[in-house]
Protein backbone atom coordinates (compact mmCIF):
# COMPACT_ATOMS: atom_id res chain seq x y z
CA UNK A 1 0.00 0.00 0.00
CA UNK A 2 1.49 3.22 -0.71
CA UNK A 3 1.81 6.54 1.62
CA UNK A 4 -0.99 8.28 0.48
CA UNK A 5 -3.49 4.93 0.34
CA UNK A 6 -2.05 4.57 3.76
CA UNK A 7 -3.11 7.91 5.46
CA UNK A 8 -6.23 7.82 3.14
CA UNK A 9 -7.24 4.23 5.41
CA UNK A 10 -6.00 6.01 8.70
CA UNK A 11 -8.04 9.54 7.88
CA UNK A 12 -11.11 7.15 7.35
CA UNK A 13 -11.26 5.90 11.00
CA UNK A 14 -10.96 9.46 12.57
CA UNK A 15 -13.27 9.56 15.44
CA UNK A 16 -12.30 12.74 17.83
CA UNK A 17 -11.71 15.55 15.07
CA UNK A 18 -13.97 13.53 12.22
CA UNK A 19 -15.40 17.36 11.83
CA UNK A 20 -11.69 17.80 10.42
CA UNK A 21 -12.63 15.83 7.26
CA UNK A 22 -15.22 18.41 5.92
CA UNK A 23 -12.74 20.94 5.37
CA UNK A 24 -12.10 21.50 1.63
CA UNK A 25 -8.99 20.17 1.63
CA UNK A 26 -9.29 16.99 2.67
CA UNK A 27 -12.37 16.25 0.66
CA UNK A 28 -10.40 17.34 -2.59
CA UNK A 29 -7.82 14.64 -1.16
CA UNK A 30 -10.92 11.67 -0.41
CA UNK A 31 -12.21 12.28 -4.06
CA UNK A 32 -8.64 12.05 -5.43
CA UNK A 33 -7.84 8.65 -3.43
CA UNK A 34 -11.39 7.27 -4.14
CA UNK A 35 -10.78 7.71 -8.01
CA UNK A 36 -9.86 4.99 -9.95
CA UNK A 37 -9.45 6.20 -13.79
CA UNK A 38 -6.04 7.62 -14.22
CA UNK A 39 -6.87 10.39 -16.28
CA UNK A 40 -9.55 11.53 -13.77
CA UNK A 41 -7.44 11.28 -11.04
CA UNK A 42 -4.73 13.74 -12.53
CA UNK A 43 -7.78 15.93 -12.23
CA UNK A 44 -8.21 14.95 -8.99
CA UNK A 45 -5.06 16.29 -8.10
CA UNK A 46 -5.51 19.46 -9.76
CA UNK A 47 -8.22 20.34 -7.81
CA UNK A 48 -6.47 19.33 -4.55
CA UNK A 49 -3.91 21.64 -4.88
CA UNK A 50 -5.82 24.57 -5.90
CA UNK A 51 -7.49 24.10 -2.45
CA UNK A 52 -4.01 24.36 -0.75
CA UNK A 53 -3.53 27.05 -3.39
CA UNK A 54 -6.72 29.28 -2.00
CA UNK A 55 -5.13 29.15 1.83
CA UNK A 56 -1.44 30.27 0.74
CA UNK A 57 0.21 27.17 -0.54
CA UNK A 58 1.24 25.37 1.96
CA UNK A 59 -0.40 22.32 3.34
CA UNK A 60 1.23 22.11 6.43
CA UNK A 61 -0.73 25.54 6.99
CA UNK A 62 -3.74 24.24 5.94
CA UNK A 63 -3.79 21.13 7.78
CA UNK A 64 -3.17 23.31 10.90
CA UNK A 65 -5.95 25.69 10.62
CA UNK A 66 -8.63 23.33 10.03
CA UNK A 67 -7.33 21.39 13.12
CA UNK A 68 -7.06 24.49 15.26
CA UNK A 69 -10.42 25.28 14.19
CA UNK A 70 -12.03 21.65 14.69
CA UNK A 71 -14.83 21.35 17.53
CA UNK A 72 -14.59 18.24 19.23
CA UNK A 73 -14.86 16.35 22.37
CA UNK A 74 -11.55 16.32 23.42
CA UNK A 75 -11.09 20.23 23.34
CA UNK A 76 -14.18 20.58 24.94
CA UNK A 77 -13.00 18.70 27.53
CA UNK A 78 -10.06 20.57 28.24
CA UNK A 79 -12.02 23.82 27.60
CA UNK A 80 -14.41 22.64 30.51
CA UNK A 81 -12.07 20.98 32.66
CA UNK A 82 -13.50 17.51 32.56
CA UNK A 83 -11.43 14.00 32.84
CA UNK A 84 -10.80 12.33 29.78
CA UNK A 85 -11.15 9.13 28.93
CA UNK A 86 -7.99 7.12 28.06
CA UNK A 87 -9.47 5.77 24.54
CA UNK A 88 -10.61 9.25 23.55
CA UNK A 89 -7.00 10.38 24.50
CA UNK A 90 -5.54 7.60 22.78
CA UNK A 91 -7.77 7.89 19.35
CA UNK A 92 -6.70 11.81 19.35
CA UNK A 93 -2.87 11.29 19.78
CA UNK A 94 -3.01 8.52 16.57
CA UNK A 95 -5.23 11.22 14.38
CA UNK A 96 -2.44 13.83 15.34
CA UNK A 97 0.18 11.49 14.24
CA UNK A 98 -1.34 11.03 11.02
CA UNK A 99 -2.58 14.47 10.38
CA UNK A 100 1.34 15.14 10.67
CA UNK A 101 2.18 12.80 8.39
CA UNK A 102 -0.78 14.52 5.49
CA UNK A 103 0.89 17.73 6.00
CA UNK A 104 4.33 16.19 5.07
CA UNK A 105 3.32 15.35 1.95
CA UNK A 106 4.92 16.65 -1.00
CA UNK A 107 4.08 16.72 -4.91
CA UNK A 108 6.39 14.00 -5.57
CA UNK A 109 4.26 11.88 -3.38
CA UNK A 110 1.44 12.04 -5.76
CA UNK A 111 3.67 11.78 -8.33
CA UNK A 112 4.15 7.99 -7.43
CA UNK A 113 0.96 7.21 -6.49
CA UNK A 114 -0.41 8.32 -10.05
CA UNK A 115 2.74 6.35 -11.37
CA UNK A 116 3.71 9.51 -13.67
CA UNK A 117 6.89 11.11 -15.15
CA UNK A 118 5.31 14.34 -15.97
CA UNK A 119 5.60 17.52 -14.22
CA UNK A 120 2.95 18.31 -12.01
CA UNK A 121 1.80 21.57 -9.74
CA UNK A 122 4.15 21.32 -6.19
CA UNK A 123 3.24 22.92 -3.20
CA UNK A 124 5.12 24.29 0.28
CA UNK A 125 5.32 22.26 3.36
CA UNK A 126 6.92 22.14 6.65
CA UNK A 127 8.36 19.83 8.91
CA UNK A 128 5.70 21.38 11.36
CA UNK A 129 5.00 18.64 14.31
CA UNK A 130 1.25 19.16 14.44
CA UNK A 131 1.03 17.32 17.89
CA UNK A 132 3.28 19.71 19.75
CA UNK A 133 1.19 22.51 18.34
CA UNK A 134 -2.20 21.38 18.93
CA UNK A 135 -1.19 20.36 22.76
CA UNK A 136 0.54 23.82 22.92
CA UNK A 137 -2.85 25.54 22.03
CA UNK A 138 -4.99 23.63 24.53
CA UNK A 139 -2.43 24.36 27.08
CA UNK A 140 -3.25 28.05 26.36
CA UNK A 141 -7.04 27.71 24.88
CA UNK A 142 -8.57 30.60 27.03
CA UNK A 143 -5.90 32.04 24.75
CA UNK A 144 -6.90 30.65 21.73
CA UNK A 145 -10.11 29.09 21.94
CA UNK A 146 -11.54 26.11 19.48
CA UNK A 147 -14.02 26.52 16.33
CA UNK A 148 -14.66 29.35 14.63
CA UNK A 149 -13.41 31.07 17.39
CA UNK A 150 -9.61 29.65 16.98
CA UNK A 151 -8.63 32.41 13.79
CA UNK A 152 -11.23 34.66 13.81
CA UNK A 153 -11.67 38.09 16.02
CA UNK A 154 -15.09 39.89 14.98
CA UNK A 155 -18.70 37.83 14.19
CA UNK A 156 -21.98 38.63 13.82
CA UNK A 157 -25.28 36.89 14.81
CA UNK A 158 -28.13 36.06 12.05
CA UNK A 159 -31.56 36.77 12.62
CA UNK A 160 -31.84 32.78 14.06
CA UNK A 161 -29.10 33.58 16.49
CA UNK A 162 -26.19 31.86 14.91
CA UNK A 163 -23.15 33.30 15.59
CA UNK A 164 -21.29 33.57 12.24
CA UNK A 165 -17.58 34.78 11.31
CA UNK A 166 -18.01 38.62 10.32
CA UNK A 167 -16.04 38.63 6.11
CA UNK A 168 -13.41 41.19 5.48
CA UNK A 169 -14.05 41.93 9.44
CA UNK A 170 -13.09 45.83 10.55
CA UNK A 171 -8.84 45.49 11.38
CA UNK A 172 -8.11 48.86 12.73
CA UNK A 173 -5.04 48.69 14.64
CA UNK A 174 -5.09 50.69 18.29
CA UNK A 175 -2.04 52.90 17.55
CA UNK A 176 -3.50 54.31 14.46
CA UNK A 177 -5.84 56.46 16.45
CA UNK A 178 -5.39 60.85 16.49
CA UNK A 179 -7.05 61.74 19.82
CA UNK A 180 -9.31 60.46 22.23
CA UNK A 181 -6.64 58.44 23.94
CA UNK A 182 -8.07 59.42 27.49
CA UNK A 183 -11.66 57.72 26.34
CA UNK A 184 -9.86 54.65 24.10
CA UNK A 185 -7.74 53.74 27.30
CA UNK A 186 -10.48 53.67 29.87
CA UNK A 187 -12.04 50.83 27.55
CA UNK A 188 -9.07 49.37 26.97
CA UNK A 189 -7.90 48.79 30.66
CA UNK A 190 -12.01 47.45 31.26
CA UNK A 191 -11.15 45.17 28.71
CA UNK A 192 -7.96 43.69 30.17
CA UNK A 193 -9.59 43.78 33.55
CA UNK A 194 -12.29 41.52 32.37
CA UNK A 195 -9.35 39.67 30.32
CA UNK A 196 -7.81 39.32 33.66
CA UNK A 197 -10.89 38.28 35.86
CA UNK A 198 -10.92 41.27 37.46
CA UNK A 199 -14.41 43.45 38.16
CA UNK A 200 -15.28 44.97 34.54
CA UNK A 201 -18.33 46.67 33.65
CA UNK A 202 -20.32 46.77 30.75
CA UNK A 203 -19.71 49.52 29.11
CA UNK A 204 -21.65 52.40 26.66
CA UNK A 205 -19.75 55.17 24.73
CA UNK A 206 -21.59 58.21 23.80
CA UNK A 207 -21.28 61.47 21.65
CA UNK A 208 -21.80 62.94 18.74
CA UNK A 209 -21.14 60.87 14.96
CA UNK A 210 -17.67 59.99 13.70
CA UNK A 211 -15.60 60.39 16.66
CA UNK A 212 -14.41 57.03 16.53
CA UNK A 213 -16.84 54.85 19.50
CA UNK A 214 -17.21 52.44 17.19
CA UNK A 215 -13.71 51.85 16.13
CA UNK A 216 -12.31 52.40 19.48
CA UNK A 217 -14.41 48.88 20.52
CA UNK A 218 -13.73 47.06 17.41
CA UNK A 219 -9.47 48.12 17.42
CA UNK A 220 -9.48 47.12 21.21
CA UNK A 221 -10.58 43.79 20.34
CA UNK A 222 -8.30 43.44 17.55
CA UNK A 223 -5.56 44.43 19.98
CA UNK A 224 -6.44 41.92 22.42
CA UNK A 225 -7.40 38.89 19.84
CA UNK A 226 -4.17 37.11 21.06
CA UNK A 227 -5.34 37.19 25.01
CA UNK A 228 -8.32 35.95 24.29
CA UNK A 229 -10.69 38.27 22.99
CA UNK A 230 -13.62 38.11 20.70
CA UNK A 231 -16.19 40.56 19.73
CA UNK A 232 -20.03 39.59 18.92
CA UNK A 233 -21.57 42.34 17.03
CA UNK A 234 -25.54 42.17 17.40
CA UNK A 235 -28.47 44.51 15.96
CA UNK A 236 -30.39 46.33 18.17
CA UNK A 237 -33.52 44.33 16.43
CA UNK A 238 -31.74 40.89 17.41
CA UNK A 239 -31.34 41.61 21.18
CA UNK A 240 -34.42 39.11 21.88
CA UNK A 241 -31.94 36.57 20.74
CA UNK A 242 -29.44 37.12 23.28
CA UNK A 243 -30.26 34.60 25.79
CA UNK A 244 -29.64 32.44 22.55
CA UNK A 245 -26.47 33.75 21.98
CA UNK A 246 -25.00 33.75 25.47
CA UNK A 247 -25.84 30.02 25.97
CA UNK A 248 -23.43 29.46 22.77
CA UNK A 249 -20.40 30.83 24.36
CA UNK A 250 -21.24 30.38 28.17
CA UNK A 251 -18.92 27.27 28.56
CA UNK A 252 -16.30 28.78 25.97
CA UNK A 253 -12.73 29.24 27.77
CA UNK A 254 -12.43 32.92 25.35
CA UNK A 255 -13.85 36.28 26.92
CA UNK A 256 -16.45 38.18 24.82
CA UNK A 257 -17.48 41.57 23.70
CA UNK A 258 -21.06 41.57 23.13
CA UNK A 259 -21.40 44.79 20.52
CA UNK A 260 -24.22 46.54 20.23
CA UNK A 261 -23.73 49.46 17.66
CA UNK A 262 -25.45 53.29 17.43
CA UNK A 263 -28.26 52.03 20.04
CA UNK A 264 -31.64 54.11 20.79
CA UNK A 265 -35.12 52.34 21.98
CA UNK A 266 -38.53 53.97 21.59
CA UNK A 267 -40.05 53.60 24.99
CA UNK A 268 -42.65 50.92 24.15
CA UNK A 269 -40.00 48.55 22.55
CA UNK A 270 -39.36 44.87 23.39
CA UNK A 271 -35.56 44.60 22.91
CA UNK A 272 -35.16 47.22 26.05
CA UNK A 273 -36.45 45.03 28.72
CA UNK A 274 -34.40 42.34 27.30
CA UNK A 275 -31.15 44.17 27.09
CA UNK A 276 -32.29 45.61 30.82
CA UNK A 277 -32.07 42.17 32.59
CA UNK A 278 -28.66 41.34 30.41
CA UNK A 279 -27.34 44.56 31.76
CA UNK A 280 -28.68 43.59 35.47
CA UNK A 281 -27.21 40.05 34.99
CA UNK A 282 -30.07 38.18 34.80
CA UNK A 283 -29.39 34.43 35.08
CA UNK A 284 -31.40 33.55 31.68
CA UNK A 285 -29.39 36.40 29.56
CA UNK A 286 -25.97 36.84 31.01
CA UNK A 287 -23.22 34.35 30.62
CA UNK A 288 -19.84 35.17 32.64
CA UNK A 289 -17.62 35.54 30.03
CA UNK A 290 -19.74 38.46 28.47
CA UNK A 291 -19.70 41.78 28.74
CA UNK A 292 -21.91 44.66 27.02
CA UNK A 293 -20.13 47.37 24.93
CA UNK A 294 -22.47 49.40 23.08
CA UNK A 295 -22.19 52.71 21.59
CA UNK A 296 -25.21 55.30 20.97
CA UNK A 297 -25.39 59.20 19.73
CA UNK A 298 -27.38 59.76 23.13
CA UNK A 299 -26.50 59.69 26.65
CA UNK A 300 -30.20 58.47 26.85
CA UNK A 301 -30.69 55.80 24.47
CA UNK A 302 -34.30 55.49 25.16
CA UNK A 303 -36.37 58.41 23.24
CA UNK A 304 -38.20 60.48 25.12
CA UNK A 305 -41.42 63.15 24.12
CA UNK A 306 -42.76 66.27 26.11
CA UNK A 307 -45.82 64.15 26.12
CA UNK A 308 -43.84 61.26 28.12
CA UNK A 309 -43.59 63.54 30.93
CA UNK A 310 -47.46 65.21 30.81
CA UNK A 311 -49.12 61.88 29.96
CA UNK A 312 -51.69 60.14 32.34
CA UNK A 313 -49.91 57.66 34.05
CA UNK A 314 -50.78 58.11 37.78
CA UNK A 315 -47.02 56.78 37.83
CA UNK A 316 -45.43 58.69 34.92
CA UNK A 317 -42.11 59.97 37.22
CA UNK A 318 -41.47 55.89 37.59
CA UNK A 319 -42.07 55.70 33.79
CA UNK A 320 -40.02 58.89 33.15
CA UNK A 321 -37.35 57.55 35.07
CA UNK A 322 -37.63 54.10 34.35
CA UNK A 323 -36.75 55.11 30.39
CA UNK A 324 -33.72 57.32 31.44
CA UNK A 325 -32.01 54.91 34.11
CA UNK A 326 -31.19 52.12 31.06
CA UNK A 327 -27.80 53.60 30.78
CA UNK A 328 -27.08 53.76 34.20
CA UNK A 329 -26.98 50.37 34.17
CA UNK A 330 -23.88 50.45 32.23
CA UNK A 331 -20.98 50.53 35.09
CA UNK A 332 -18.99 52.65 32.58
CA UNK A 333 -20.00 56.00 29.99
CA UNK A 334 -17.67 57.24 28.49
CA UNK A 335 -18.31 60.51 26.47
CA UNK A 336 -16.88 61.13 22.92
CA UNK A 337 -17.18 64.98 21.98
CA UNK A 338 -16.79 66.30 19.12
CA UNK A 339 -13.53 67.57 18.57
CA UNK A 340 -12.05 70.94 19.42
CA UNK A 341 -10.94 73.09 16.27
CA UNK A 342 -6.91 72.34 17.50
CA UNK A 343 -7.55 68.74 17.59
CA UNK A 344 -9.67 68.78 14.42
CA UNK A 345 -6.50 70.39 12.68
CA UNK A 346 -4.04 67.95 14.66
CA UNK A 347 -6.05 64.90 13.14
CA UNK A 348 -6.08 66.45 10.30
CA UNK A 349 -2.13 67.33 9.91
CA UNK A 350 -1.40 63.90 10.91
CA UNK A 351 -3.86 62.01 8.85
CA UNK A 352 -1.86 64.48 5.68
CA UNK A 353 1.51 63.34 7.02
CA UNK A 354 0.47 59.20 6.85
CA UNK A 355 -0.93 60.10 3.32
CA UNK A 356 2.07 61.66 1.81
CA UNK A 357 -0.25 64.30 1.22
CA UNK A 358 2.09 67.61 0.21
CA UNK A 359 0.11 71.26 1.35
CA UNK A 360 1.54 74.07 2.55
CA UNK A 361 0.19 73.43 6.73
CA UNK A 362 -1.33 76.71 6.50
CA UNK A 363 -3.40 75.93 3.14
CA UNK A 364 -4.27 72.63 4.58
CA UNK A 365 -6.04 73.95 7.69
CA UNK A 366 -7.95 76.36 5.89
CA UNK A 367 -8.98 73.91 3.62
CA UNK A 368 -9.66 71.54 6.18
CA UNK A 369 -11.74 74.15 8.31
CA UNK A 370 -13.80 75.10 5.31
CA UNK A 371 -14.71 70.99 4.51
CA UNK A 372 -15.22 70.86 8.20
CA UNK A 373 -17.99 74.06 7.94
CA UNK A 374 -19.64 72.91 4.62
CA UNK A 375 -20.95 69.59 5.98
CA UNK A 376 -21.47 71.53 9.39
CA UNK A 377 -19.51 70.10 11.82
CA UNK A 378 -15.96 68.22 13.18
CA UNK A 379 -14.81 65.02 13.34
CA UNK A 380 -12.31 62.27 13.15
CA UNK A 381 -14.67 60.88 10.50
CA UNK A 382 -14.42 64.42 8.83
CA UNK A 383 -11.02 65.15 9.24
CA UNK A 384 -10.47 61.32 7.11
CA UNK A 385 -12.82 62.44 4.49
CA UNK A 386 -11.31 65.68 3.50
CA UNK A 387 -7.58 63.77 3.58
CA UNK A 388 -9.84 61.10 0.98
CA UNK A 389 -10.86 64.22 -0.71
CA UNK A 390 -7.64 65.74 -1.35
CA UNK A 391 -6.11 62.27 -2.53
Amino acid sequence: MSKINDIYSSLCVFSVTRGILKAPIFKSFFEYCEEENKKEKIKKYGAFVAEIYKNGGNISKCVQNALFENENVYVKSVAWGQEINKNIENALNFELSVLNDFASLSANSFAIDMGIGTKIPEFDSDKADISKLYKQRLASIEKYGYGIFASNCMFASTDSGEIVPIESADETAIDTFIGYQEERQKVLDNTIAFLENRPAANILLYGDAGTGKSSTVKAVANHLFENGIRLIEVRKNQLLLLPKIMAQISKNPLKFIIFIDDLSFNKNDDNFSMLKATLEGSASAKAKNAVIYATSNRRHIVKETFGDREGDDVHRNDTVQETLSLSERFGLTILFAKPSKPLYLEIVKELAKRNNVKMDEAELQIKAEAFALSRGYRSARCAEQFIDSLM
